[in-house]
């Protein structure tokens, strides 16, 4: 319910981005954008433009003003996956934005301010990332006021039943089905599953049954 950083880690696929929404979504700012963004996921060319924003005109292709992921968020929450991935030189910028609440968009010298929420997610040991100068040490404690670490789903089995009944509404709603849960049956099978492909794995066991599923449960036959 505040607005303090949170770290979330955990192994690929453990529902790390679940969390962040969750947090967002059962904080103050329920009602205001969560934005999420893939550290990894965006060119090194790109990726100070697409959080920052940038000036029409500031480099070749920038052929309008763009707000960037910072101020889409505006009020809301930026969830930051996977942000061992950000490059070294722009972790000082994010640093300053956490800190200050302002950024300077590519091709301003002016510095704006931005009402923003950090939430940020990794798959690997930060503080081994700090020792081996890969991540600033500042910006990691920065990051890690408060941490949510995500076991494998093979430790947390109590979690299976309230992510089955989550995925089942989510995908009824989605596919327009009529499937209300799972059988104990199915459900006895999903609690001994080793889930080497974490929560991940559950969601998309889940979407394929709920498509074929013929009755209101699904079932083993």
């Amino acid at each position: 319910s505040t607005d303090s950083t949170v770290l979330i880690t955990g192994k690929s696929g453990t529902g790390k981005e679940l969390v962040a929404r969750s947090i967002h979504y059962n904080s103050s700012r329920r009602e205001r954008p969560f934005v999420a963004i893939n550290c990894g996921a965006i060119p090194d060319t790109l990726i100070e433009s697409e959080l920052f924003g940038h000036k029409r005109g500031s480099f070749t292709g920038a052929v309008s003003d763009k707000i960037g992921y910072f101020k889409a968020a505006e009020g809301g929450t930026l969830f930051l996956d996977e942000v061992s991935e950000m490059p070294v030189n722009l972790q000082v910028k994010l640093l300053r934005a956490i800190e200050q609440r302002e950024i300077i968009p590519v091709g301003m010298s002016t510095a704006i301010g931005i009402d923003t929420r950090f939430l940020a997610s990794t798959n690997r040991d930060l503080q081994k990332e700090v020792e081996a100068g890969k991540f600033r040490e500042d910006l990691y404690y920065r990051l890690n006021v408060v941490e949510v670490h995500l076991p494998p789903l093979s430790e947390r089995k109590e979690d299976i039943p309230l992510l089955v009944e989550h995925f089942i509404n989510k995908y009824r709603s989605e596919l327009r089905r009529s499937v209300k849960g799972v059988d104990s049956e199915v459900m006895r099978s999903l609690l001994n599953h080793a889930w080497k492909g974490e929560v991940r794995e559950l969601s998309n066991i889940i979407e394929r049954a709920v498509i074929f599923c013929k009755g209101d449960f699904v079932a083993m036959n």
